[in-house]
C-alpha cells in the first residue's frame, strides 16, 4: 500500500454494523474498497461478499489478515471475539479500526492496552461514533474554546423506543450508557472516578425483568458532575440529547429541530428510529476519518486508552447497579503512548 493508494479492507462480521460498514465502504466514503470480509457463517460471508466486486470471503480473521490484498481491519464481530482479531492484527501490524466495545471487560481490555503498547506505537481506533456527529463535534469545540467557562455539570438523555428481546439491566450499562461514558470523558476532557445507579419505578412498558428506565451519575476528576437519563422503552423512538452547565452559560444538543413543519393547526417534526438512522452521518464520518489517515500513515481518534477506561467505567456501573451503591473507577496509570 501507497500512500496514495486506495485501501484495501478486511471487514470482520457482516451482522447488522459489520454488513453496513462494507455498504459505506463500498458506496458512501472515499479511499478505500473492501478487499475480504469474514463470518462464522460462511454462507452469509458468501452472500455479502457477493455484492462487493473484487471481495473474498473468509471464514477465519487471521487468513484474511494474511491475504495479499489486505491492508487494514475493520472489526465489527460481536465483542468476545474482539481480543482474538486484534491481536491477530498486531502479529501483522495492521491498522484497525474496532467497533465498540474494544473488549467486553476491562482485564481483557487491558491486555490489548498492553500489546499495543509493545508496538511503540498506536494501530487501533476505536468506533466511538458520537465523536464524529456534527452537533458533539460543535459542542466539543464550544467547550475547548473555554468561552462558557468550567464545565459544572452535563445532563445526557439516551432513550430508545424499545428494548430487544434478552436485554438487561446490565446491558443498559455496557451497550447503552458507555456512549455516555466516552462522551463525558471527551467532551470534559477528564475521567470518571465513580459511578451510582439510581432507579425510579420500572416504567409499565419495560419487558418482565428489566428495570427502566434509570439514572446514571458519574463523578469526574475535574470535580463535574454528570447524568445520565437511560430510558430504552420509550415508545417515541431514537432520542440522544445531551447539555452543559458551565460557570458562564450552558449548551444543548440533540433537540433534532433540523426541519419543524407548521400544517392543519399542529407543528412538529421527526424523530429518529434508531441509532443508525441518527447517527448515520456520524458513521460515515468516522470511516472516512479512520481511511484517511490510515492511508497517511496515522492513527487517530479513540484510542486502545478510551476503549480500555469506557471498560472499566462499565464494570464500575453494572456494580453501582446490581449493589445499588457508589462505586469506584479503578484505572491503571494512564501510559505515555496515550497521553
Amino acid at each position: 500500500m501507497t500512500q496514495r493508494g486506495t485501501l484495501r479492507v478486511a471487514v470482520i462480521g457482516t451482522g447488522r454494523m459489520g454488513a453496513d460498514h462494507v455498504r459505506r465502504i463500498d458506496e458512501v466514503i472515499s479511499g478505500a474498497r473492501v478487499s475480504a470480509v469474514v463470518d462464522v457463517d460462511a454462507e452469509r460471508a458468501k452472500s455479502v461478499a457477493a455484492g462487493v466486486e473484487g471481495c473474498t470471503a473468509y471464514t477465519e480473521p487471521a487468513a484474511a489478515m494474511a491475504a495479499a490484498d489486505v491492508d487494514a481491519v475493520l472489526i465489527a464481530s460481536p465483542g468476545p471475539a474482539h481480543e482474538a482479531a486484534l491481536l491477530a492484527a498486531f502479529e501483522r501490524d495492521l491498522p484497525v479500526l474496532c467497533e465498540k466495545p474494544l473488549t467486553p471487560d476491562a482485564a481483557s481490555a487491558l491486555r490489548i492496552l498492553q500489546a499495543e503498547q509493545k508496538l511503540g506505537h498506536r494501530r487501533v481506533q476505536v468506533g466511538f461514533m458520537r465523536r464524529y456527529d456534527a452537533e458533539y463535534l460543535r459542542l466539543k469545540e464550544l467547550l475547548d474554546g473555554g468561552r462558557l467557562g468550567r464545565p459544572l455539570m452535563l445532563h445526557n438523555r439516551h432513550r430508545n423506543a424499545a428494548s430487544p428481546p434478552g436485554f438487561t439491566d446490565a446491558m443498559l450499562i455496557n451497550d447503552s450508557v458507555v456512549h455516555e461514558m466516552d462522551v463525558t470523558r471527551w467532551l470534559l476532557g477528564q475521567e470518571i472516578t465513580a459511578v451510582t445507579v439510581l432507579r425510579p419505578a420500572p416504567s409499565g412498558n419495560a419487558p418482565t425483568g428489566l428495570s427502566d428506565p434509570q439514572l446514571v451519575v458519574f463523578e469526574t476528576d475535574g470535580g463535574a458532575l454528570v447524568d445520565v437519563e437511560i430510558f430504552v422503552n420509550c415508545g417515541f423512538g431514537y432520542q440522544v440529547q445531551a447539555e452543559v452547565v458551565c460557570e458562564q452559560g450552558s449548551a444543548r444538543i440533540g433537540d433534532g429541530h433540523a426541519m419543524v413543519t407548521h400544517e392543519a393547526g399542529r407543528w412538529g417534526g421527526g424523530i429518529a428510529q434508531d441509532f443508525v438512522e441518527r447517527f448515520a452521518e456520524a458513521y460515515d464520518r468516522e470511516v472516512q476519518a479512520w481511511v484517511d489517515a490510515t492511508r497517511r500513515g496515522e492513527v487517530t481518534g479513540p484510542s486502545v486508552w478510551d476503549g480500555y477506561a469506557a471498560a472499566a467505567v462499565c464494570e464500575a456501573g453494572v456494580r453501582a447497579q446490581s449493589e445499588g451503591r457508589r462505586v469506584e473507577v479503578e484505572l491503571v496509570e494512564r501510559p505515555a503512548l496515550y497521553r
